[in-house]
């Protein structure tokens, strides 16, 4: 009776294996970890978009412990990783609840490397006064804008819902605000808009100071029709007009 086991070793160099007598087992090759993808600034900003909190600090911290500085990882770190979402997101790609996960990423990451800015020159593009018009309490898309603005570096003063026109104007003019952004949910509140324009230009700011629209029953006309400067189809089309017109690219 042939009692040659068969072969589980399955090497074409075995001689017993061509033979058909091999009885070893094959070897189990360990799997080894797998290198970083990118640079540690490149992994902050896809940790950021993919919204993991704790892995977005971990990154952090190693780059400071490599010798980047704290503003270099907040601008190629995570307000690249901002930008990216706020692109996804203004084509579908992205939407509401993956920004406010990633806006708490880049909230805690600041946290963290607020310490050690204190020594750093931190640029600051401009100031931005923003909130809801009168008369309308939605603040979803509002928040998102000043997420968005901040992310690219921008100083934001949030005045929050049921803002009056002359709260929007008297803040520009007290905090020296490049920029005033209106949003309105409601076609109702949509006037106020205009309001805010022609009492900026009474208040004589309006050469200097640059009005933003938006919401969901704005449109490109209508900002065209009250004198507005920009108008905002979403957040991350807010910052990005923001950031070109203020370096006056």
């Amino acid at each position: 009776m042939n009692t040659t086991q068969s072969c589980t070793c399955r090497r074409r160099t075995c001689r017993p294996c061509r033979a058909g007598a091999c009885t070893q087992r094959p070897r189990r090759l360990q799997a080894q970890p797998r290198p970083p993808q990118g640079d540690v600034l490149s992994r902050i900003a896809s940790a950021l978009v993919r919204g993991q909190q704790k892995r977005v600090l971990q990154l952090c911290s190693e780059a400071l412990d490599a010798g980047h500085g704290a503003q270099e990882i907040l601008t190629d770190g995570l307000v690249h990783g901002m930008t990216i979402l706020g692109e996804d997101f203004s084509a579908n790609r992205a939407f509401v609840p993956e920004m406010l996960i990633a806006a708490r990423c880049m909230a805690a990451a600041t946290e963290l490397l607020k310490p050690y800015m204190m020594g750093e020159s931190s640029e600051t593009i401009g100031r931005v006064c923003l909130g809801t018009v009168r008369g309308d309490m939605h603040d979803i898309g509002k928040n998102l804008v000043k997420i968005m603005m901040e992310g690219s570096g921008l100083e934001v003063v949030d005045l929050g819902v049921d803002v009056t026109a002359e709260q929007f104007v008297d803040t520009a003019i007290e905090q020296h605000c490049d920029i005033i952004a209106c949003s309105s949910l409601l076609t109702t509140t949509m006037p106020e808009m205009r309001d805010v324009v022609e009492l900026a230009k009474a208040r004589g700011i309006r050469d200097r100071v640059k009005i933003f629209v938006g919401g969901a029953p704005i449109t490109p006309g209508y900002s065209d029709e009250i004198g507005a400067d920009v108008y905002c189809p979403d957040a991350a089309t807010a910052a990005r007009s923001a950031v070109a017109l203020l370096r006056g690219a």
